[in-house]
This record gives C-alpha cells, structure tokens and sequence, in this order.
C-alpha cells in the first residue's frame, strides 16, 4: 500500500480512529490501526472490540492494499510532520512514513490477526446529531465507571411508542433524558465510555442510529462508530423517582456553579456540602477540620411549607447543575433524606436524580 495525502486531514481521519485503541490491550494487533484502500480513498479502522471506529478520507493511492499500523506512533508521526503532502508506503513488515524531509520507519502488525468488522449498519433512523451529542453528555456524567459493576457503566437505551429514552445511574444518582418522537427500533445497554466519544469522532450534524442484536451503530459524513452492547438486565430506576416534591428551589444556575467552585477549593468529593433552603434562599456550607470552611448565600425562589437541610457530594452536585443547558435551574426536595432531583423548570425531557449525604 502506497498513498498521499494532506497531512492535517490524514492526521483528523487517524486521530478519530485511535480514540477506539484501548490504552492496554493483551492483543499486540489492537495497537495498531488498519488502514486499507478503496478506490481513492483510505479507510482507517481502530478497535478494542467493545467500541470501534471506522473513518475515511480521499487520498492519491499509487499503490493499493492494506496494512496494520502501531496506532499511536502512526498517529503521533503524522501529526508532527511539516505541513503539506504526506507519503505512507507500507510493504512487508515496513511502513515508511515521509513529507518535505522527515522519515520515520515503523514495523507493521500482522495483518491477519486483525479482528474482522461487521459491515452491518442496520435499518438506522436519522437523528439530529447535535440534539444526539447534547443528550449523551447529559446522560454520561451518571454513569459508572466501576468495570466490576459493568451494567452501571452502560447507559440505557430505551424505546418506546412516545421516542427514545436514554437512562444511566451509578448508584448514587440517576440520569434521565426523553428524546421525543425519534422512532427508533430496539433497546440495549450501551457503553458509556464508547458513547463519550461520539461527538469527538463522528458527531456531524445527523447521526444514523440502529441497535441491533449485539452492538449498536452510529454513522454519518465522518464514520462509523460501533458499540458492543452490554450483557443484563438495567436497574428499575422508575422506583427511585418520588411521587411529588413538597419543596422546590428555582436558582441562577451560573451563581450556583459559581458557589460549587468556590466550595472546591475547601471540599474534596467525599466533604459534603450543606443547602439551608428556605424562602430566604439557598445558605451554601462547607466544613473541613483540616483546613476550615466557605459559607454563602443564594437567592432564589422557594416554594414549601418548611425550610429544608439537605448535603450532596459536591461533584455529583456540580455535575447535574452543569448538566442543565439554561439560565435558570430547579432544585426538588422531599426532605434531607430522601432523593432530589435537579432540572430545568420549564421542560421536563431531562432530570438529574441525586441521593443526599447522611451529615
């Protein structure tokens, strides 16, 4: 295999289809990236059989074929070649990497060991690609990453007459996110890590989507992303969410994030922070015996018949504050021991469940 390109978009097209290599893998070959000719253009494969992307690009091919190349020096090489054309000559056991005066030599993989990748792309529907990567990041940030517990690091996919449902929890807290009237066919458990990097490798402005039998596939204009899905069954998490909330909090999201920060500095993840709420507002407490304490005040909007103390692990806190894309969010409480849930006042297609901290 012989080709040319331009070396920034070579190195995009190499660059998205690394993010599949896993960092250890006992496989030598899952290092490696297949790149393989079609026509004139360079098909780049990366996997760690869980989550695989599929990118190409149009090239000069002078020599067609394919090869296995180490994909983080491939990678690394390209991108810090001299702006302009970049050569990749591989034969044998030999890839020859070289542009306007730098050469690097590499030693391919075995290409035959190479797992070999469905071409099944599935009866996708087409959905609004930034709509997609909005609501995994919402969703993500509630997943596990404990891999001993490998149905909390996944997130459900969940279809129903009404659209498709996206649901994560790693225990602590719970996140859900309705995306209506998106007729897609088929539920499973997707990996969270994998769907993490949708947006990064091929997020365009529509995303086919299809879950078939063992994976599910997203494509558009930039590639292909596969997902294995994960073997269980998903926690009920319908019982988790309360019948109604007695009280409720509506703040300036940026002033609470603002106040989070500012808790950062004395809080680590396991120093809860304490929400005084009453129709004075939200007092912000944190108290470390080590190093001291922040207070702060939080005007904001109550309705309730009783002030409320509830504590939160401060990152999870942060994280579905983040999660909330406008000015204003809402803070529902039971009481100091029951599960709250954090979301936007005025659309209910998303909400952030968060378990208070004993204190």
């Amino acid at each position: 295999m012989r080709i040319r390109a331009e070396r920034d978009d070579l190195a995009d097209a190499l660059g998205r289809a690394f993010r599949a290599v896993g960092s250890r893998s006992a496989i030598p070959v899952l290092q490696g990236l297949l790149c393989e000719t079609n026509g004139n253009k360079l098909h780049v494969t990366g996997t760690d059989l869980e989550i695989t992307v599929q990118t190409s690009i149009e090239v000069e091919v002078m020599d067609g074929g394919r090869a296995v190349i180490p994909g983080r020096l491939l990678t690394d090489a390209v991108r810090r070649m001299p702006a302009g054309n970049i050569t990749i000559d591989a034969g044998g056991n030999e890839v020859i990497i070289s542009g306007r005066g730098p050469e690097f030599r590499l030693r391919a993989l075995e290409t035959s060991d190479f797992p070999s990748i469905s071409s099944d792309e599935g009866d996708g529907v087409a959905v609004d690609g930034v709509q997609l990567a909005d609501s995994i990041a919402q969703v993500v940030i509630a997943a596990s990453n404990d891999a001993a517990r490998p149905i909390l690091t996944a997130v459900l996919f969940e279809t129903s007459d009404e659209g498709l449902r996206l649901v994560s929890t790693d225990a602590y807290r719970l996140a859900v996110r309705d995306l209506f009237g998106i007729g897609l066919e088929g539920s499973g458990l997707v990996p969270a890590r994998g769907l993490r990097e949708l947006a990064r490798t091929i997020g365009a402005a529509q995303v086919t989507t299809a879950v078939l039998d063992r994976e599910v596939v997203f494509s558009s204009e930039r590639g292909i992303l596969r997902l294995r899905l994960i073997e269980g069954k998903f926690p009920s998490y319908a019982s988790l969410l309360p019948d109604s909330f007695p009280a409720q909090v509506i703040l300036d999201r940026e002033e609470v994030l603002d106040a989070l920060n500012r808790v950062f500095l004395v809080a680590e993840d396991h120093i809860p922070v304490r929400l005084e709420v009453s129709e004075n507002g939200v007092d912000v407490t944190v108290s470390r015996q080590d190093v001291g304490g922040e207070t702060e005040h939080l005007d904001g909007d109550y309705t309730g018949e009783e002030p409320i103390t509830v504590a939160f692990n401060p990152r999870y806190l942060a994280d579905g504050v983040g999660a909330i894309p406008t000015d204003k969010i809402r803070l529902r409480l039971v009481d100091g021991v029951k599960p709250a849930v954090i979301d936007d006042p005025e659309d209910d297609s998303y909400l952030y469940l968060l378990m208070p901290v004993r204190v």
